[in-house]
């Protein structure tokens, strides 16, 4: 019988299509722009797919964004994507699209090469993966940045001529006023909101009791979020509520960052009178500024609706520089010696949320009065006499305290927490002994 053998049609061994996205971005929204982003998305669409060793991923498209940050919704999605083995191949028009601060590209860039992801800026003709791609990118992207703070310079010089004229920058947002056309018009009912903050502090109260009364009425923000403490400042600082504008109160350090800055007399500012309607007179609001200056000095003293002592403010951390607060707690040994409660000192830095501090620890307020009193050369600690001699205590480990006196003295004292010794009364060793007995004996009764 004859010999058969079958040949199978061979199967072409075909290359693996690429994976390919694209990247589109406009940094204002406009009607034009919009138009210009919409036909990049077209573009790169119809040239991805056209190429058959090419799989088309998708387009990732920015508006409204500036190129000087990564910090931008579709940019951080298609890294993400590319962390996921998802493409390939990106395309976008330029490294000015791409981004415009020189750090930023370049370690995105090298990020993205070392997870395999080729980028392709078509304009400049570069690609990421070849050898000279990186010098290029470097001194591109360098014209680019520079290109920021030019245009960032152009910008700065309109709107300090502008504010030179008496015009502010932009239709800005402030409780208690709405802009119709080119001036600002009383809200009514925002406006009983920005008295009620003046009235109280100007009764003493504290900006967390006006903070909690604005809660309990059920007061909010412009936005419809919860008064804070950082709102109720801004109301009490805020000049223009006097029917006056002051320009230029803050200012853009770098163009490439965008960190903003309080202006404190780098650059000048400009003070219009009667640009509008006043909801605090010019007089209360002097008052007001300084007033908050004369808590500022009092520190926490200047809050009523803090439980301080004469210890309040002056024990601070070397480690971290934070105060020490009072901490109270049950005793549950209920000794004579340590009384019903135990009252220590510590960092703050313990008080927050998983915080711990590893220079200090908690200092029991007896033995804290006791040195005091040694440093003073007293029988007994004095609260007057500290005030007046002692001007701050400083903690720089845990067993060491160092007194700094008003006459420029200097006391390190040595510290042992003697709680546990202290709570070893008598009676709790009696208690502990009959204890520990009736536990041997019952393993005694056990073991027969």
């Amino acid at each position: 019988m004859r010999k058969v053998t079958q040949i199978k049609q061979a199967v072409p061994n075909l290359p693996k299509r690429k994976r390919v996205a694209a990247y589109a971005r406009v940094s204002v929204e406009t009607g034009r722009t919009l138009h210009s982003l919409s036909a990049q998305v077209s573009h790169y669409s119809d040239h991805i797919q056209k190429h058959p060793e090419w799989e088309y991923v998708g387009v990732y498209a920015d508006s409204g964004e500036t190129g000087t940050g990564t910090k931008r919704d579709e940019f951080q999605r298609l890294i993400a994507d590319c962390e996921a083995g998802k493409i390939d191949i990106i395309l976008t028009k330029t490294i000015s699209r791409f981004a415009r601060n020189t750090v930023d590209l370049l370690e995105t860039v090298r990020r993205l090469r070392d997870m395999g992801v080729e980028v392709r800026f078509e304009e400049q003709n570069i690609n990421s993966m070849s050898g000279d791609g990186e010098l290029m990118m470097t001194i591109l992207a360098s014209f680019a940045q520079e290109e920021v703070r030019s245009l960032s310079d152009n910008t700065k010089w309109t709107i300090r001529k502008r504010f030179s004229e008496g015009t502010p920058n932009g239709r800005f947002r402030i409780l208690g006023y709405r802009w119709e056309g080119d001036k600002l018009v009383v809200v009514p009912e925002e406006a009983a909101i920005v008295r009620m903050v003046f009235d109280n502090f100007l009764a003493g109260k504290s900006r967390l009791e006006t903070e909690r009364e604005l809660e309990a009425e059920g007061l909010h923000t412009r936005l419809g979020c919860t008064f804070r403490d950082s709102n109720i400042k801004a109301i009490l600082t805020n000049i223009t509520y006097t029917g006056n504008m002051l320009l230029q109160k803050e200012f853009i350090e770098d163009p490439v960052t965008k960190k903003r800055k309080k202006n404190r007399g780098q650059l000048p500012q400009y003070f219009i009178e009667d640009t509008h309607e006043s909801i605090i007179d010019y007089a209360t609001f002097d008052f007001v500024q300084a007033e908050m200056a004369r808590r500022r000095e009092l520190g926490a003293f200047a809050n009523k609706a803090l439980n301080v002592t004469c210890f309040t403010s002056k024990i601070k951390c070397e480690g971290c520089g934070r105060s020490f607060v009072r901490n109270t707690r049950s005793n549950r040994a209920k000794t004579s010696e340590l009384g019903d409660k135990i009252v220590t000192w510590v960092c703050t830095a313990t008080k927050r949320k998983g915080g711990k501090c590893l220079t200090t620890k908690d200092i029991p307020e007896r033995i804290l009065k006791r040195l005091c009193a040694e440093v003073l050369g007293l029988e007994e600690f004095d609260e007057a006499v500290f005030l007046e001699k002692i001007e701050r205590i400083v903690v720089p480990n845990k067993d060491t305290m160092v007194f700094h006196l008003n006459d420029g003295t200097v006391v390190s004292k040595l510290w042992v927490n003697t709680a546990k010794r202290d709570s070893w009364t008598p009676e709790r060793r009696a208690a502990w002994g009959i204890l520990k007995r009736g536990n041997q004996n019952a393993m005694g009764g056990k073991r027969k």
